[in-house]
């Protein structure tokens, strides 16, 4: 029982620590990404190697602030590029897929110098596959272009005014996106 009472009054003094936040993103703010992936969402397994890591851009604009106190609204655009090849023997495909594409975002602040968002993505993914080897008669080719979308959860550091470290985590190009982002 005084766990439980001591568990309820950190959370309270904690509530009342995140009330003084301010926003790391506000209305008017461009932020542009630029990050790599880790773990795809389109291949898995042993033979399948990397040609490229995925990467990713995007950039977001804040549109609308004050939503819930401290939240902040964003909409911007998204590029992605992801690469694989699966080979066994002398057999095997190459798949390369681009997304393009629209986000929103839901920002709000927990703690000073992090920008904590969640959003959606929706675009377009053009995706070619070549297959290789020695049990078809010719190479084949083909694509497979459609409607993309991915949600995702994300927060950028601040470590000076206008540069900052990102990572999001989601289902797009690949499962965890890091790299840098910029403030301006």
């Amino acid at each position: 029982m005084k766990k439980t009472i001591a568990a309820i009054i950190i959370f309270s003094l904690s509530l009342l620590h995140l009330a003084g936040q301010k926003p790391s993103f506000s209305k008017g703010d461009k932020a542009f990404n630029l990050g790599t992936g880790i773990g795809s969402n389109l291949f898995s397994g042993t033979y399948y190697i990397p040609i490229l890591p995925p990467f990713s851009v995007s950039i977001e604009t804040g549109i609308k602030d004050h939503i819930l106190e401290k939240g902040v609204l964003g909409v911007g655009a998204f590029g992605a590029f992801s690469s694989y090849k699966f080979r066994y023997s002398n057999n095997g495909w190459k798949t390369s897929e681009v997304i393009i594409g629209g986000r929103g975002s839901f920002h709000y602040p927990f703690v000073d110098d992090l920008d904590t968002y969640t959003g959606i993505m929706a675009g377009y993914g053009i995706m070619s596959n070549e297959f290789f080897g020695s049990y078809t008669e010719e190479d084949y080719t083909g694509s497979s272009n459609g409607f993309r979308w991915a949600w995702f959860v994300g927060a950028r550091y601040y470590f000076v005014e206008s540069m900052a470290a990102f990572a999001e985590i989601g289902y797009g190009v690949s499962y965890l996106n890091a790299g840098i982002a910029f403030r301006f």
